[in-house]
């Protein structure tokens, strides 16, 4: 697949925004498993300690093909204790989701990652969650997050973020907040839209940024990661 299809987004929020349910909503839309499958725990958090805790702890990720694009998925920590595995993914995306709170607004631990992103360069596209809350106030926690964009220095380009109103947990989105009800779909045509292309060049020597180790009992340890340079074929290996 051509770079110029391949979209690589992280999603960062303050704890308990709706993140890893996010990302559960998009892999249901790009067909990973069916949209009337019950889930009873977020497919994304798959550590026993994630279950038991009901927070990520580490950075998860997924990709999901939408039309002709392949868009690569990486869930973060909300929780300030685990702040630096969220710096270190950040350089792997192109872009970024900043969820929040329709209700609670921009939170603590929601100016840690967003400073992260501006100053590695990333332009979020900002979504407005849990706007079914009874207490959801969409404009208001708009207001307050274009407010610490000023605050966090965000460049010109960085301020004119797209928005989109959601609720990850009933399933739909909305392009204006009192809007028409849809399903996550334009919000997939916002990543593709928005988020710069993965880039780097195929031709070159094979050069991996590296994330994280995982483990398989069938293929052993396993290298998660960003191809910087050159290209792999799971037939061919390396080139």
């Amino acid at each position: 697949m051509s770079s110029e299809l391949i979209r690589n987004i992280g999603i960062i929020a303050h704890v308990d925004h709706g993140k890893t349910t996010l990302v559960d909503c998009l892999l249901k839309q790009g067909g990973t498993f069916r949209a009337d499958k019950v889930m009873e725990t977020c497919v994304m958090d798959s550590n026993d300690l994630e279950r038991e805790r009901g927070i990520t702890i580490f950075s998860k990720n997924a990709s999901i093909r939408y039309q002709k694009y392949k868009i690569n998925i990486v869930d973060t920590p909300g929780h300030a204790d685990f702040g630096g595995e969220v710096e270190r993914i950040l350089k792997m995306v192109n872009g970024v989701l900043l969820i929040i709170d329709a209700a609670e607004g921009p939170m603590p631990q929601t100016r840690f990652v967003l400073k992260k992103s501006l100053d590695l360069g990333l332009k979020p596209i900002v979504v407005i969650n849990k706007i079914d809350r009874p207490s959801a106030d969409p404009a208001k926690a708009l207001d307050e997050v274009f407010d610490l964009f000023v605050n966090l220095g965000a460049n010109d380009a960085q301020l004119d973020f797209a928005t989109i109103y959601t609720s990850a947990k009933q399933g739909f989105c909305r392009l204006e907040p009192d809007g028409e009800n849809h399903d996550m779909k334009p919000l997939l045509d916002l990543i593709v839209e928005k988020v710069e292309p993965h880039g780097g060049d195929p031709e070159g020597a094979f050069q991996m940024l590296v994330s994280s180790i995982d483990y398989n009992d069938y293929v052993g340890r396993i290298a998660i990661g960003k191809i910087q340079r050159g290209s792999y074929d799971s037939k061919k290996n390396i080139r």
